[in-house]
C-alpha cells in the first residue's frame, strides 16, 4: 500500500462512519488518525452527543472485535481484565477473559470509577498485555481502547490520574450539534433511523490493513525542521507562565505519529508543519495542567495551546 492507497482507504472509512455520526467529521478523522497511530483515544462530551454510536460505528467498519465496558463506582479491576473460575470437570482453575481482551474497547463513562479500576486499564494501555495471576497475557492486535468521560462538573465523576490521561494519545471534545445539524439527526430518527441496529455497516477494512496503514504511516518522512518545531511546541508548555505542568516528550512522539498519518490521508509522503498543527490541540490539551489562578479566570489548556502556536516560529519546508 502507497500513500495515495492508504488516502483512498482512510476516507472510505471516514465517509462511511460520519453517515451514521453526523456532523462530527472532525471527531471521526481524529479517532481514525488516532487509531493507524497505535494510539488511544479519550472521548469527553455531555450524555447524549454520540460517543458510544461513534465507537460502535467505527468498530464495525473497521471489521474488529468490539467490546463494551460501563464503567461503575463498584466496577472492579477483575471485571475489566478478566478472572480465574474453577473448572469441576478439569479440577483446576481456568483463566475467563474480561472484556478488554478485544481489539476496540469502549470504556464508557470511564470517570465514573474510582482510581483503583481506573488504573487496571493502565498495563494493557501501555504494554498491549494483560497480568493476572502472575501469568502476562497478550491483547489482541490492533488494539484501541475509546474511553468516554463526561465532563468533570457532572455528579458522580472522578478525575483521572495524569499518569493515565497521557497514556491516552489524544483527547477529543465532542460539542453540541449545530441546530441545522442536530435537524439532520432527529429527521433522520423520524425517517426510523436505529442507533441500537446498524447491520447497514459494511467493513471497509479488516484488522490486517489496519496494522498495514500503520506500517506505512511510519514510514512517512519528516524533515528535521518538522521535528524540531514539535519539539519547540512542547518545550513552550513547559515554560508558559499560565501552566503548572506542560507535557512531557512523550507528547512530542505523539505528535510525530499523528502528523504522519494526516499526512499520508492526504497523499503525501512527507509530514509540513500543518499537519503538527491540525493534531496540536488534540494532543497537548490533556497533557498540560494550568495554574489554578488561570482556571479561575475561565482559561482553558486550548487557549494557551493556541496562543503557543502562534507565537512559535514555523519552519520553511522544501
Amino acid at each position: 500500500m502507497d500513500s495515495q492507497a492508504f488516502a483512498t482507504v482512510f476516507e472510505r472509512m471516514k465517509s462511511q462512519i460520519a453517515s451514521v455520526v453526523v456532523g462530527q467529521e472532525d471527531l471521526v478523522e481524529g479517532l481514525l488518525v488516532a487509531t493507524v497511530a497505535r494510539g488511544h483515544v479519550l472521548l469527553e462530551g455531555a450524555p447524549g452527543l454520540g460517543k458510544t454510536l461513534l465507537a460502535r460505528a467505527f468498530a464495525l467498519t473497521t471489521g474488529t472485535t468490539f467490546k463494551r465496558i460501563q464503567f461503575t463506582p463498584d466496577l472492579m479491576p477483575s471485571d475489566i481484565t478478566g478472572s480465574s473460575i474453577f473448572d469441576r470437570d478439569k479440577g483446576a482453575f481456568s483463566f475467563v477473559p474480561g472484556p478488554i481482551f478485544a481489539q476496540i474497547v469502549l470504556a464508557d463513562e470511564i470517570n465514573r470509577a474510582p482510581a483503583k479500576t481506573q488504573s487496571a486499564l493502565l498495563e494493557a494501555m501501555a504494554d498491549g498485555s494483560v497480568s493476572a495471576d502472575g501469568v502476562s497475557r497478550k491483547l489482541p492486535a490492533p488494539f484501541l481502547v475509546v474511553a468516554t468521560q463526561n465532563p468533570i462538573e457532572s455528579q458522580g465523576t472522578y478525575p483521572l490520574p495524569e499518569a493515565q490521561l497521557d497514556r491516552f494519545l489524544v483527547k477529543l471534545l465532542v460539542e453540541n450539534p449545530t441546530r441545522d445539524v442536530e435537524a439532520r439527526i432527529v429527521r433522520a430518527h423520524a425517517d426510523g433511523f436505529d442507533p441500537t441496529n446498524l447491520n447497514h455497516i459494511t467493513p471497509v477494512v479488516d484488522a490486517s490493513t489496519l496494522v498495514e496503514m500503520s506500517h506505512v504511516a511510519e514510514q512517512v518522512r519528516v524533515d528535521d525542521a518538522v521535528v524540531g518545531y514539535m519539539v519547540d511546541l512542547v518545550r513552550r508548555t513547559r515554560d508558559d507562565r499560565t501552566i503548572e505542568l506542560g507535557a512531557s516528550p512523550r507528547a512530542s512522539i505523539a505528535l510525530l505519529r499523528s502528523a504522519r498519518v494526516v499526512a499520508a490521508a492526504e497523499g503525501r509522503d512527507f509530514v509540513t508543519p500543518d499537519d503538527v498543527k491540525r493534531q496540536a490541540k488534540a494532543i497537548l490539551r490533556h497533557r498540560v495542567m494550568l495554574h489554578p489562578d488561570a482556571e479561575l479566570q475561565g482559561i482553558r489548556a486550548d487557549n494557551r495551546i493556541d496562543e503557543i502556536l502562534r507565537t512559535a516560529p514555523v519552519p520553511r519546508v522544501a
